[in-house]
């Protein structure tokens, strides 16, 4: 933990949030380490405690630094970087609309998309005491936000936010969490044609390939 290196180490696992980060790597354009951790005991080891006290993944380490949640580590990479251009500037007007998107994702849409999953929707009547209010709603701000991607959330720009709010309608879409929308779609056809995503999504098939 004590190293001060550029070096990135990237602890994942293939079918998890990791896949997030290593598109987020892919466009970054860093060289990376890649430590895969098994569901179970190697993300439960006092080794992988050390780093991320909740045994899960994905997590990095840059010059000593510990980044865990996905939304944090885009927005670690983006300002770390930023030679990638994959955040507006502290200056730039663009930058709250940025983090609005990044963490709307992070927030409501993961929350609802969760507990829509498990059966634990707030009813009706406490949708004003969550965050995501009703799935609906969140659903239909996602829409917006991603009819309004022309190509990108920031316009002509790309940006982490576009790595993890497009991370959520491309699984959405896929794995039919979210509601089937055109908008979706065209956004998730863009996303799908980045030549980082691309690699992203080769290595981390590969690993799921029988060796």
């Amino acid at each position: 933990m004590g190293d001060t290196t550029d070096e990135i180490v990237f602890y994942t696992h293939p079918q998890s949030r990791g896949r997030i980060v290593r598109w987020m790597l892919e466009e970054v354009g860093q060289p990376y380490r890649t430590e895969v951790l098994g569901y179970g005991e190697s993300m439960k080891s006092p080794a992988y405690l050390a780093i991320n006290p909740m045994g899960k993944v994905p997590a990095i380490v840059h010059r000593g630094v510990v980044v865990t949640e996905a939304a944090a580590i885009c927005s670690y990479l983006a300002d770390a970087f930023p030679r990638a251009g994959l955040a507006p500037a502290q200056d730039d007007p663009l930058r709250g609309s940025y983090f609005r998107w990044l963490f709307f994702a992070a927030g409501p849409v993961e929350a609802a998309v969760s507990a829509k999953a498990f059966g634990l929707l707030a009813p009706p009547d406490k949708a004003g005491t969550v965050g995501y209010g009703s799935f609906e709603q969140m659903a239909d701000t996602l829409e917006k936000a991603a009819a309004g991607a022309a190509p990108w959330l920031l316009g002509e720009r790309f940006s982490a936010a576009d790595v993890y709010l497009g991370s959520q309608v491309l699984w959405g879409t896929m794995f039919k969490t979210l509601p089937e929308r055109e908008a979706f779609a065209g956004y998730g056809e863009r996303l799908r044609a980045r030549p980082a995503w691309q690699r992203a999504a080769a290595l981390d098939d590969a690993l799921l390939s029988p060796q």
